[in-house]
């Protein structure tokens, strides 16, 4: 399913975020949202996954407007805080996510995932006991573990080193390809540019490919 906005304008406090700002993801493509701190992107991407909804314009997936069930069943979020439950291990909070998202459960999954993402021995370990790195690919794991349509990454590199900033992002790409997910990582991280065959740039709330 192809990802589209369409004319989004969003204002705080009378000060334009976002100008007429459109473009589309298509299924399975991999795109790179750049831009400096402030320009909007945070704003961007809350848009786009529902969180907040634009002055004008609209969001869709598919033919399908986005709303909170239509981000549940389709969109995988790597936040930039880690946003997982403190009393729970990682595996229970993986498994929490999957059942809030699908309503269901697959345990398979869960432990691909932890595998894929050399997390797997530290399933039991509850977040407050993870280091960066691993908490960082905790927040992959959480984002892919609902098969999600759309997977979108928030400044996933934004404290790493440039060999750790590299492979992350050829991390994220080769799980959405794996998944079939769309990938669209907003970032003002500009050593990313040459992981990614399209940037779309986002400066004071104007898109320019």
């Amino acid at each position: 399913m192809h990802l589209t906005a369409s004319d989004l304008c969003k204002s705080y406090g009378g000060r334009s975020v976002l100008a007429s700002v459109s473009f589309t993801l298509a299924a399975g493509e991999r795109a790179l949202l750049l831009g400096p701190s402030g320009s909007g992107k945070s704003t961007l991407l809350n848009l786009l996954c529902g969180l907040q909804r634009p002055d004008s314009g609209r969001v869709t997936l598919g033919d399908a407007p986005i709303d909170d069930g239509v981000r549940r069943r389709h969109f995988g979020i790597v936040f930039q805080s880690l946003r997982l439950v403190s009393a729970l291990s990682l595996r229970a909070n993986l498994a929490l996510a999957q059942k809030l998202q699908t309503g269901g459960s697959d345990p398979a999954r869960i432990d691909a995932l932890m595998g894929r993402l050399g997390i797997a021995h530290r399933a039991h370990a509850r977040p407050h006991e993870l280091s960066q790195g691993e908490a960082q690919r905790a927040a992959i794991a959480r984002a892919l573990v609902v098969r999600p349509a759309i997977l979108i990454a928030d400044e996933p590199t934004s404290a790493l080193d440039a060999a750790n900033a590299a492979a992350v992002a050829g991390l994220l790409g080769e799980l959405a390809q794996e998944t079939g997910a769309a990938l669209l990582v907003a970032t003002h991280d500009e050593r990313l540019r040459p992981h990614f065959a399209r940037t779309l740039t986002l400066d004071e709330g104007r898109l320019t490919a």
